[in-house]
């Protein structure tokens, strides 16, 4: 099935490692430094940035795949939870494919107090979220979690100019039934 896929849309085999290659957020902003890009260590990647680290991986260390941990704090969702050793930094991670961004996850916040302190500190009224810090209060365990987009994988993987070639029934503004 990928060689017909490969005979209309035609795409590199994607390449990776046998032991996925780790690398933290600084490094990956230290990678585009070296290249030419303007990268601060706490400030967000774009899109653009994504894709040039991916090319920067792909020639360095030969693979498509891999994964970045360690995102600075300030750019991750108030409940990911603060790095122990470091409290400008998150317990966060993304993996990509070919530059983009597939999956994003982190370790929750689980202590009601710090889930407050976040919360306050993003602007968020506390009593909004009520149920959510009373979960934790009541017996919620440590947690993490990610969510992935099946649909950018098989793009990615295949190498697809566009989402809607990897989704049955794709939706867009336009379209919202089959």
């Amino acid at each position: 099935e990928l060689q017909r896929v490969k005979e209309q849309h035609g795409f590199e085999d994607l390449k990776y490692l046998k032991k996925t290659l780790k690398i933290d957020y600084a490094t990956g902003c230290k990678l585009l430094r070296e290249a030419g890009v303007d990268q601060g260590d706490y400030d967000d990647l774009s899109t653009e940035n994504e894709k040039k680290l991916g090319d920067i991986v792909k020639e360095k260390y030969d693979t498509d795949f891999f994964i970045m941990d360690k995102y600075p704090l300030d750019v991750r969702p108030f409940y990911t939870m603060p790095d122990p050793n470091n409290p400008k930094l998150s317990n966060s991670y993304d993996v990509f494919i070919r530059g983009q961004e597939i999956l994003s996850g982190a370790q929750r916040v689980h202590e009601p107090e710090l889930l407050v302190e976040r919360a306050r500190a993003w602007g968020i009224d506390v009593e909004t979220i009520a149920s959510y810090v009373d979960s934790f209060r009541n017996g919620a365990l440590p947690h993490g979690g990610g969510g992935i987009g099946l649909e950018r994988v098989v793009m990615l993987y295949l190498g697809l100019p566009n989402i809607r070639k990897s989704s049955m029934f794709p939706r867009d503004p336009r379209r919202i039934s089959p």
